[in-house]
């Protein structure tokens, strides 16, 4: 635990060092795009923020290949090589198209060739456990349409999915962290040596995202652009895929093969699509094409229609939009992770249930802000505070004078008024510099 702690601050520190020049060399080759319809920003903000993170990336691949334990992931498999190659590939795409703007079947293509790279190094699904059936081991054909498939759906659900500040960089987060947890459980409690490298990828993923986030929080300092979306979605999907489909779940549960996969039925679930991870990004992407295509458009075409578009729309504020979002996913993804763990508590089933009920409330109260106690408010933002004073003085009749001068059109210092005089009791703004012995 203590070498995948560390690869995870090497690469967080390494990316929230980089993103500050990073956004300087972006606003000097001009990466800050007009602000579009469909932006929530009002100020032109830099991209190429996924510089940062893909070189993040490599320096937690570095530090993890120098480290006694995990230095055996890289003798033992060819998965982070393959990972670090499609990963090179998607993140130049994505620098290209911050800049340029690439047509998006082009951006297409170039994820369905970054999914075969890895593919060709053997990170792919070798098979897949399916209930009553048992462990259906796939041929070389089907094996690389399904892993090509589930890269290009993730990382298109983590692109629609960044329209937010620090949107996309949390929720990926917290999936990275419910997926670490599973998989350093497959890894240390069965000791299946397969699961390693997808424990490397999820610690290294939160890295990537954790140090990120404070230059992209509201009000964002920096995108991530699509060289970092498509990045964290690559990432997401390697790791999804290296221990969905080449774990076997007859090395983990003695017994027959249908009762061996009967008993892993809780624990693939969550992770036999990265989409379940990932559920509300997923469900944005199937809204999106399903919208797009019902009114005769592009499924790439962009609008103003994604969930975090409606939330801003019924009355809740960015940061409010964006911590809803952060709720609903950490308790998909951790809810399916608690479930894999014990699927008979039924406290963990009513504890899914209490905070979904949460959850909906804070949906369906948009305009309530809640209030801090008065021993805490020197630890809230100023907006979560009561503030008496100020609420009594607004609820305070001001006095008739007052607001007579309050109504009454402001006078600008030094401007002359119609007849050529200045305001009454107004300075001039500029004196006479002949008079004052001065000259220019």
């Amino acid at each position: 635990m203590r070498e995948y702690l560390l690869t995870l601050c090497i690469t967080a520190a390494v990316t929230y060092l980089l993103t500050g020049p990073v956004r300087k060399f972006a606003i000097v080759a001009g990466a800050m795009p007009e602000i579009r319809a469909r932006d929530v920003h009002r100020e032109p903000t830099p991209r190429l923020g996924g510089i940062a993170m893909f070189f993040g990336l490599c320096a937690g691949l570095l530090v993890a290949d120098h480290l006694t334990n995990l230095n055996e992931v890289f003798e033992k498999s060819n998965e982070p090589r393959a990972l670090l190659s499609g990963a090179a590939l998607i993140w130049l795409i994505g620098v290209l198209d911050d800049k340029f703007e690439i047509d998006a079947l082009i951006k297409l293509g170039g994820q369905m060739i970054a999914a075969g790279v890895m593919v060709m190094q053997g990170l792919t699904i070798l098979w897949l456990p399916i209930p009553s059936v048992g462990t259906v081991a796939l041929t070389q054909w089907q094996g690389t349409l399904l892993t090509v498939a589930l890269v290009v759906i993730t990382i298109n659900a983590v692109n629609f999915v960044d329209g937010l500040d620090g949107l996309a960089s949390g929720m990926v987060c917290i999936a990275a962290a419910a997926f670490f947890m599973y998989a350093y459980r497959i890894w240390y409690s069965y000791g299946i040596e397969a699961a390693a490298p997808a424990t490397l990828f999820a610690a290294i993923l939160m890295g990537m995202c954790l140090g990120f986030l404070p230059h992209n929080m509201h009000p964002a300092r920096i995108f991530m652009g699509d060289s970092g979306s498509m990045l964290i979605g690559l990432v997401l999907a390697a790791g999804a895929i290296s221990i969905t489909g080449q774990v076997d779940p007859d090395s983990l549960f003695g017994g027959s093969q249908r009762q061996a996969v009967h008993q892993m039925v809780p624990v693939y679930i969550p992770l036999l699509l990265p989409l379940t991870i990932i559920a509300i990004p997923a469900a944005d992407l199937v809204l999106a094409i399903v919208r797009r295509t019902w009114r005769g458009q592009s499924p790439f075409a962009a609008d103003r229609g994604h969930l975090h578009h409606r939330l801003l729309e019924i009355g809740h504020s960015h940061s409010r939009a964006v911590l809803i979002m952060y709720f609903w996913s950490a308790l998909i993804a951790f809810g399916a992770l608690a479930y894999s763990v014990n699927s008979a508590s039924m406290w963990i089933v009513l504890g899914i249930v209490i905070l979904s009920a949460i959850g909906l409330l804070l949906l369906l109260l948009p305009r309530f802000t809640p209030r801090a106690p008065r021993w805490a408010e020197h630890f809230v933002p100023p907006r979560y505070r009561r503030a008496r004073a100020v609420a009594e003085s607004a609820s305070t009749p001001a006095h008739p004078a007052a607001v007579e001068e309050e109504q009454r059109p402001p006078v600008v210092a030094g401007v002359a008024g119609v007849n050529g005089a200045t305001a009454v009791g107004a300075r001039p703004r500029f004196l006479d510099r002949r008079k004052a012995g001065t000259s220019r």
